[in-house]
């Protein structure tokens, strides 16, 4: 089909074609960036912990005042709650995912480095830490039973003497090597590497390639500490609900601060994440319906402006077909070059973005799924009028 016709009719409606364009630019620009801030969210929504997730349930509990024995008092406390029925394991911890607070300390390679070669998310673990979690080990061993430390003497400058190490952390680290057997140093003092755990996220930043490690150092009940039970998904609520029970019983003047399954944290923690998609999923749909209809309705005006044309056309010869295509080889010029300069528009918004909002560098797939996105809304804004323009008989010629 000759597009010479088009270009000429298009240079007489400078003004309209330019208003398409820019309303297709601006959409195309808004719409690839969303798409690329919802792919983000949702990756995020659907992270693992490296945890048993469905198995877990938290409970943070504090003392009323001081508690000069805290860590007898979790040591009846966890003895407790692992003879309950239902229960598959019992731990404490400083952390837990998506618990919001982070426990984080610097780490180097030489006992007089003056710079940490990384900061890392610091877990102090319990006994029965990873077989509660579910935590799988890559390389290397658990915690032996004489390794472990209370909080206590940890405060008192007594020292776990062995780490674990998440395999990012590991790699980063070593990245020459195996970890297993090198030496750390935390505030100067050393900590021999003895496992490597295939996946535990930072809590800061919960991110499966971000540093974690794990101390042999059990924390208590108070201040700081949390209790993590597992058992079947099923039984969670019924054992969440015997384990606060039982916490009363064995320490009755505390103050429980939390209690929850692993899942409700979950929920929770990115609810954020789901309104801030569903609220870009609305502005990209406002975006196109409005594109649309300005679509609709400048090809509707030149369908009428037109009609004539439209109709001498028809009597020299023009079929139905060759009208609607020639609406829809115009819509598709505009169009394509709306798509042109919204996605030199998208990279624009995406280099503010990345120093404004610390967003990853644009995907060009997410470009090319705006473009077509937006060339099939032009030619479906657009097959009303053609249509309508289709169906003007030869007849219209005669007429005025």
């Amino acid at each position: 089909m000759d597009i010479r016709p088009i270009f000429s009719t298009l240079r007489r409606h400078k003004t309209a074609a330019a208003l398409i364009v820019l309303e297709v630019a601006l959409t195309c620009a808004i719409l690839c960036n969303a798409i690329d801030l919802v792919a983000s969210r949702l990756a995020r929504m659907q992270r693992t912990t490296g945890m048993a997730e469905s198995e877990l349930v938290m409970i943070n509990i504090t003392g009323v005042g001081s508690d000069t024995n805290a860590d007898a008092q979790t040591r009846t406390d966890l003895a407790a709650l692992r003879a309950l029925p239902g229960v598959r394991g019992a731990t404490s911890t400083n952390q837990v995912p998506y618990g919001g607070s982070s426990w984080n300390t610097g780490v180097a390679l030489e006992a007089e480095q003056k710079r940490s070669s990384l900061v890392a998310s610091m877990y102090l673990a319990g006994d029965d830490f990873l077989a509660t979690t579910g935590l799988r080990l890559a390389e290397g061993r658990d915690f032996q039973p004489g390794e472990y430390i209370d909080f206590s003497a940890n405060a008192a400058g007594s020292e776990p003497t062995v780490i674990l190490l998440n395999r990012p952390m590991a790699s980063k680290l070593f990245p020459e090597g195996s970890a297993l057997g090198r030496t750390l140093y935390l505030s100067g003092k050393p900590v021999k590497v003895i496992g490597v755990v295939e996946r535990l996220v930072s809590v800061r930043e919960l991110r499966e390639d971000a540093p974690s490690m794990v101390l042999p150092v059990r924390m208590p009940y108070s201040p700081g500490g949390r209790y993590l039970i597992r058992t079947d998904s099923a039984q969670r609520d019924t054992v969440l609900r015997a384990a606060v029970d039982t916490l009363n019983r064995t320490g009755p003047n505390r103050v429980l601060l939390d209690r929850r399954t692993l899942d409700e944290m979950k929920q929770r923690f990115f609810e954020g994440d789901r309104a801030m998609a569903k609220l870009l999923v609305a502005v990209c749909v406002a975006l196109l319906v409005v594109t649309a209809l300005g679509i609709v309705g400048l090809a509707s005006f030149w369908v009428q402006q037109r009609t004539r044309m439209i109709g001498i056309r028809r009597a020299l010869g023009a079929t139905r077909r060759q009208i609607l295509n020639y609406f829809q080889i115009e819509n598709l010029l505009l169009t394509s070059l709306g798509i042109v300069l919204g996605a030199l528009g998208a990279y624009g918004l995406n280099l503010v973005l990345m120093r404004t909002a610390e967003l990853t560098r644009l995907p060009f797939g997410y470009v090319a799924v705006g473009a077509v996105v937006m060339w099939l809304l032009g030619q479906l804004a657009v097959l009303g009028p053609a249509l309508r323009a289709a169906a003007v008989p030869p007849v219209v010629a005669t007429r005025g």
